[in-house]
């Protein structure tokens, strides 16, 4: 690979540089796991951690905000291999909450990409797309008129629907918008666009960059589009797409955060990236999967590997990693050899990823033995199969010669086994397998998941429903009283909430006792008795850290934050501050007014999550 003409350091902060000129606040990446929104399993855009300030919370940083943003979207897993499609990506983002509007967006997003001060992309090789219109909301004329005053040609403008054009809302109401997006001519039979082409009737000759959301609508429990008092305008660039189309690359895993990370498979495999299509897109989704996984579980709030939510994301990214490996003939555990790389790569950067480097790699090379064991198991189940089949051809005459779509799925439900798998080893034996019967049953199983998902993800905190804010406030008053209880090492690692329970992870090398959970309890129902109000405060952070206020990540916040506080604030004459208090944390918000009205708090399990975090799930009654 040739010498980048752009590193993803310098986009970085060219990006940043841009909108700090604009005046707009720079906030660090937000964990790659929601906290308190049940809705989503991942932070999938730099909005999700927005969420309360989008619908009226007021922001420290002001009403300009910009970051980079960690990601991970796995809706289209099985796209990972192509040219563009990744499962954690970087967000560039700016965001406005009720300050400019689409004009100023527009506007500057243009300046950002074809100033030759700033990225200087060919304003020949630019198209855009905007909303075309429904019975819910009108064509985006200002969108279109605005691109047109900035010189681009109306054959370069696609009107397009919802599923295009349109962001929200997160859950089934809320804010949501049109939103204008910006393409760049990829098309490799020629270099220039040819006149009339554009994202509509061309599509696969135009790659999305950016993403421009005018979150103007409020969808209502009845299904109503209401404009919004505060409109608010949110975001997003790909950052590997943006460096693939910068330093004219072929793909987004020839860029500078994905490059090192090929040569290292190559260097494992004794193959070679462009030796054939099978081998490119084998090495793309080991490469892409093992560093999702890596940024995953070096999070924060990192996640090993389960059978449950995010867990199982990404036990399913390792496993389908390990079998893309076997596929370019590595035999042994290599899943780790690979982590090291993208902690190089994002150690700096994200510096959690270099922090928790050995539950990472301690993880990851304990899931692939225990995949390469259950494949073992599931190779004796294929073997079980196909000497049934042999006993069935010698009493009755009839040779099977198809496994069915049951039992391939099978294989891939209980032992692992992908699909290509399954119809590998079937091959061997001169069998061939039912795919249609197989996908049937896989989607009959995603419908279930999906069913048993939306069931259990109902409501959230995107929502902001009376009985969610409750339980956020809960979650305050279980925090401080985990420290009281077990001791300061009790730190929240990742907190999820409905409108039926509350479910907090936190650190804690073993199992609490009977009595250290009643004892917990009875502490937190001993306050909600008091009825302790709920303040909150801007400060600086240092003067929230020696008020004793917990934060979860303390590199990673602004000088002025918010800070909410459970307890009687009257009390602040007192000599000591945080005697006056019951719980004090570092917090977006919203919470109740006063906690009399939580009801009784119950705790109905407590459980382990992996080594050193324990998991509690609690009810109000």
């Amino acid at each position: 690979m040739s010498t980048s003409m752009i590193s993803s350091k310098e986009l970085r902060q060219k990006y940043l540089d841009f909108f700090k000129t604009k005046g707009h606040e720079i906030l660090p990446s937000a964990s790659l796991i929601p906290e308190n929104d049940p809705t989503v399993l991942f932070t999938t855009a730099g909005m999700h951690p927005l969420v309360p300030f989008l619908i009226g919370e007021k922001h420290p940083a002001g009403s300009r905000l910009a970051n980079v943003q960690k990601c991970v979207r796995t809706g289209d897993i099985d796209e990972t291999g192509d040219l563009s499609h990744l499962t954690f990506f970087e967000m560039l983002g700016n965001w406005s909450l009720g300050d400019y509007f689409k004009k100023e967006a527009i506007e500057w997003s243009w300046e950002f990409l074809a100033s030759p001060k700033w990225l200087g992309l060919d304003k020949k090789k630019l198209a855009v797309s905007v909303f075309a219109g429904d019975k819910d909301a009108p064509k985006d004329e200002e969108s279109a008129a605005i691109w047109k005053s900035l010189g681009v040609p109306d054959d370069r403008i696609a009107y397009l629907p919802k599923k295009n054009n349109w962001w929200g809302p997160a859950g089934q109401t809320g804010p949501c918008g049109p939103d204008t997006e910006m393409f760049y001519w990829k098309g490799l039979a020629q270099e220039f666009p040819p006149a009339g082409s554009n994202p509509e009737n061309d599509e696969d000759n135009w790659l999305e960059i950016w993403n421009d959301v005018f979150m103007q609508y409020n969808k209502t429990k009845e299904g109503k589009f209401e404009s919004l008092k505060q409109k608010n305008v949110d975001t997003g660039m790909g950052l590997e797409r943006t460096l693939m189309v910068l330093n004219g690359k072929a793909d987004v895993f020839q860029v500078d955060t994905f490059w090192p990370i090929i040569q290292k498979i190559q260097d494992i495999t004794g193959r070679e990236y462009i030796e054939s299509k099978e081998v490119t897109r084998s090495m793309r989704i080991v490469a892409d999967h093992i560093r999702t996984a890596t940024m995953i579980i070096g999070d924060d709030r990192g996640i090993a590997p389960s059978n449950v939510d995010q867990g199982y994301i990404v036990r399913r990214l390792i496993r389908r990693a390990v079998r893309h490996g076997r596929l370019l003939g590595l035999k042994e555990n290599f899943t780790s050899h690979i982590a090291e790389e993208v902690i190089r790569i994002f150690g700096d950067i994200y510096k959690e990823v270099a922090r928790n480097k050995k539950f990472v790699i301690t993880e990851m090379a304990a899931e692939e033995t225990k995949f390469r064991d259950t494949v073992e198991q599931g190779l004796k189940e294929f073997e079980k199969l196909v000497a049934g089949f042999k006993i069935a051809f010698e009493k009755t005459g009839q040779a099977v010669k198809e496994i069915s779509g049951k039992q391939a799925f099978k294989l891939y439900d209980t032992y692992g086994f992908p699909l290509e798998m399954t119809q590998e080893l079937a091959a061997e034996n001169n069998l061939t397998v039912d795919v249609t019967g197989f996908n049937d049953a896989f989607k009959k199983h995603q419908e279930l998941s999906r069913a048993g998902a939306e069931q259990k993800f109902a409501g959230g905190l995107a929502d902001h429903s009376e009985m969610s804010t409750k339980y956020h406030t809960a979650t305050h008053l279980l925090q401080a009283t985990l420290q009281k209880v077990l001791g300061p090492h009790a730190i929240q690692r990742g907190s999820n909430i409905t409108q039926e329970r509350l479910r907090f992870d936190f650190t804690q090398p073993q199992k609490m006792t009977a009595e250290e959970i009643k004892q917990t309890e009875d502490l937190i129902n001993a306050a909600i008795k008091k009825d302790y109000p709920v303040s909150w405060q801007e400060m600086p952070f240092e003067k929230a850290k020696e008020l004793g206020a917990i934060g979860l990540f303390e590199d990673k916040y602004q000088s002025l934050v918010k800070v909410y506080t459970v307890g009687d604030t009257k009390q602040k004459a007192e000599a000591d501050p945080k005697s006056a208090t019951y719980s004090r944390e570092v917090c977006g918000g919203p919470h109740v007014e006063h906690i009399g009205t939580l009801g009784k708090f119950k705790i109905v399990k407590e459980e382990a999550v992996s080594a050193g975090v324990r998991r509690i799930k609690a009810i109000l009654e």
